[in-house]
């Protein structure tokens, strides 16, 4: 038998497919949170606090293979910094990590824990594997349900995004968890490039509702660093099929 893969943010966007997907290559699947869940069908969930550590021990205890996706706003650095020195002492001989594109070049502080992440990961012991993936079809979605809430919908000047398809996402993942270390992978995006207003004016459409429009500059050294595109996939990116205007079409009720 396969040994176990301990996949954390198991629950999250990414991990409901790629769950599966690691099932369906022969991988038994132990589901890391901290309030754990229903086991059953090859999938075990364990619980297990990372943002202190603790339990850590034993949900990585048999573990060979570590797929890391559980993300917040903050706190990414600390959670990263206290599982890799579990594996370690577990040890684990693959730890494959997802960060965010852009990580290295957009001076906040998310991302700066982001970055911390994937520091910790390179330099834990642990052979790793690395993927930045672009804003998750889901994400982008949401981000644009908060803009609309109020009559008027900030729009960031200058900002541009990449979305790319969960599903997408967590197939390259899986067949990553599957296969040897492999350090820093190619960036992960979706096949094509927006402008913010342009992805509002598709969701004012899709949805129905109409907004007046407030352009706003994102200040200081982050605005320029998303108006230089710092967020977006590095040259020679993979990238994925599915659109985002695909994608909206599925989520939104077809209009007369």
């Amino acid at each position: 038998m396969n040994p176990h893969i301990l996949v954390t943010g198991g629950t999250g966007t990414i991990g409901r497919h790629v769950v599966p997907l690691l099932r369906a290559a022969g991988h038994p699947v132990r589901v890391l949170s901290r309030r754990g869940g229903r086991s059953g069908d090859g999938v075990t969930h364990v619980t297990a606090d990372l943002l202190s550590g603790a339990d850590l021990g034993p949900a990585l205890r048999g573990v060979r293979t570590v797929l890391h996706l559980a993300g917040g706003a903050k706190g990414d650095d600390r959670a990263a910094a206290h599982l890799v020195r579990a594996a370690r002492r577990a040890g684990v001989t693959h730890l494959v990590h997802i960060s965010v594109t852009g990580a290295d070049r957009v001076p906040l502080a998310w991302m700066r824990s982001k970055l911390d992440a994937e520091r910790a990961v390179a330099d834990s012991g642990v052979p790793w594997t690395v993927l930045r993936a672009a804003q998750a079809h889901d994400l982008v979605l949401t981000m644009l349900t908060a803009m609309t809430r109020l009559p008027v919908a900030p729009v960031p000047g200058g900002l541009r995004l990449q979305p790319v398809d969960a599903a997408e996402v967590a197939a390259r993942l899986a067949e990553l968890t599957s296969g040897a270390p492999a350090g820093l992978v190619p960036d992960l995006a979706g096949p094509h490039t927006y402008g913010i207003g342009e992805l509002l004016t598709g969701y004012l459409a899709a949805t129905g509702k109409r907004r007046a429009r407030l352009p706003v500059r994102i200040p200081g050294r982050a605005g320029r660093a998303y108006r230089q595109g710092a967020n977006l996939a590095r040259p020679g990116a993979a990238r994925g099929v599915r659109t985002w205007a695909d994608f909206l079409a599925a989520q939104t009720p077809s209009r007369p």
